[in-house]
């Protein structure tokens, strides 16, 4: 794809920068304040460039993709935008690979190897940005990406992206384990204090790294048969096969968690939701499956449907939670919220700290999915192991991320400012105390005992993994229904939006590249979906 932002490279790296809208003389193109592509520039600063925009606005609690993995449902458009799934034309990852390649360039440059710990983290990056892109779209520019002299780079298959990211994935943990082994004491050191905004420790990185590659290969569940070259159960069993080599995490300590603070805050109130906690619900497909499971994360998510307890309901009754159902309009939905027939977001929860203290952490990729990812694996056959301990790992995992405890009593606070006293007679302030729920862990492990290496067990993992994903992961939640049609989304109503009502199979290409690589961009879609349409609603190799 052509990466307009390459010509110059820019930085910002000025002493005094004159803005070109001004009246001023000069070669603008030979300004001395501007970084070339010859200037040394801080690795640090492109590590700090990469790790604040490895995440997405739309993968943030409460974005797009939390509606678009049905776990928030918005019932008027004006304060939470509309639900449907008419995603269009896809945003790019080239920034991030943009600044993979120049830390290549730089710490190769400054530091005189590509042994180097910016070397290796500029190879997960790569890997990361290609793997984002091409899992929206299908075949992408990847190998000829990035050469400021060729603006219409061929189009690499999907499987050859995946194979590259693979080996560069590879490649940055061998990296790493190589310099801890050299020096032991760096595993527990924080690669880069000023530049990583995570604050990882080396071998935190190197378990980043191999964790990520785990969720790939799962990923790639559907491909592992007729795609041998790829050897993905064998990449699996070499990971876990090795903890030396290939570590892994360990516990939820290890997790990639997103931190807010006072600038950077918390979206519900960063994107402008607060205090419209009653603009939005929590979704059916995710709370049919929490409450028929006496899930206690029912609880701290969620408030009762203000109609169920006037009904006589307790809020400790999982009955009481009714989740909203996309496919319906959003005059529907808004309506049917008035009357109080759908569960809330928490608002003491989520509604009262701009800096989420109150909130779960935001954890992008984290120990719980990793849990899940093998005890599919197992399930699916790939590896030996105990996939009930896994799954029962990843389960007590999520839960310990919502701080919950068996037995802990919990405060029910009433979910919106309202004056309807037949939906709230005792009440009408929103956050309000309204009631207690007791924790009962052991309850709801009993419900959701491991069935067994079988279709069952398989479908309880890939369950379970969508609940540990409320409001986390990005579009993991989404992709993994894509791949695996569970749990079931919602679909075929009106308020998909889509001209079939069905939720769509990918994202069309970004807009610029039908203009600015056309014979590429015209060949990838014939050799991908045999016609010269962008169809969302067709499978690319990945999820055929």
């Amino acid at each position: 794809m052509k990466i307009k932002s390459f010509i110059p490279f820019v930085l910002l790296l000025t002493i005094g920068m004159v803005s070109i809208t001004g009246c001023q003389k000069g070669d603008l193109i030979d300004n001395p304040n501007v970084a070339s592509n010859n200037s040394l520039v801080p690795v640090s600063l492109l590590l700090n460039t990469l790790t604040s925009n490895l995440i997405r606005t739309s993968e943030l609690p409460w974005g797009t993709s939390s509606v678009g993995s049905q776990f928030d449902i918005a019932n008027y458009s004006y304060y939470r935008g509309t639900n449907n799934y008419n995603y269009g034309s896809t945003t790019d990852s080239y920034d991030i690979f943009k600044y993979a390649i120049k830390l290549q360039q730089q710490s190769t440059l400054q530091l005189s190897n590509q042994t180097n710990k910016y070397y290796a983290l500029s190879l997960f990056f790569k890997a990361y940005s290609g793997i984002w892109l091409a899992q929206r779209v299908g075949d992408i520019p990847f190998s000829q990406a990035g050469n400021a002299t060729n603006l219409t780079p061929k189009y690499d298959t999907q499987h050859d992206v995946y194979a590259s990211a693979l080996s560069m994935l590879d490649n940055a943990n061998t990296l790493l384990g190589n310099l801890i082994t050299k020096t032991p004491t760096l595993a527990n050191t924080v690669l880069d204090s000023s530049g990583d905004i995570f604050g990882l420790t080396y071998l935190q990185w190197q378990k980043i790294i191999n964790t990520y590659r785990l969720r790939v290969l799962i990923s790639l569940s559907k491909r592992a048969v007729d795609n041998a070259d790829l050897q993905i159960p064998q990449q699996f069993v070499t990971i876990m096969g090795n903890p030396t080599q290939y570590p892994i995490m360990t516990s939820n300590s290890d997790n990639l968690v997103y931190k807010f603070n006072a600038t950077n805050r918390y979206p519900t109130f960063s994107l402008g939701y607060n205090p419209y906690n009653n603009f939005s619900n929590i979704g059916s497909t995710y709370l049919n499956i929490t409450t028929a499971t006496q899930d206690p994360r029912t609880f701290v998510v969620a408030t009762p449907a203000p109609a169920s307890v006037a009904g006589g309901k307790a809020v400790s009754d999982f009955t009481a939670y009714v989740g909203s159902d996309i496919n319906q309009t959003q005059p529907t939905l808004l309506n049917n919220s008035n009357n109080g027939l759908y569960s809330f977001a928490n608002y003491n929860r989520y509604y009262v700290s701009s800096t989420g203290a109150s909130a779960e952490p935001f954890v992008f990729i984290g120990y719980s999915e990793m849990c899940f990812n093998i005890a599919e694996a197992i399930n699916r056959g790939w590896i030996t192991g105990n996939s009930a301990t896994w799954y029962t790992n990843g389960i007590n995992a999520s839960l310990a991320n919502y701080g919950l405890t068996n037995g802990e009593v919990l405060t029910i606070s009433f979910p919106v400012t309202s004056t309807n006293t037949a939906l709230n007679p005792s009440l009408i302030v929103q956050g309000g105390t309204w009631g207690t729920a007791t924790v009962n862990i052991t309850q709801f492990l009993a419900n959701v005992a491991y069935a067994g290496d079988n279709a069952t067990g398989l479908t309880q993992i890939l369950t379970q993994k969508y609940v540990s994903m409320f409001n986390n992961s990005g579009w993991e939640a989404f992709y993994n229904f894509r791949r695996t049609g569970v749990p079931t989304f919602g679909q075929g109503g009106a308020g998909i939006g889509t001209p079939n009502n069905l939720i769509p199979r990918r994202w069309e290409y970004p807009s610029s590249e039908s203009a600015s690589n056309t014979a590429n961009y015209q060949a990838a879609l014939q050799s991908q979906f045999g016609s010269t349409t962008d169809d969302p609603t067709k499978d690319t190799w990945l999820t055929k």
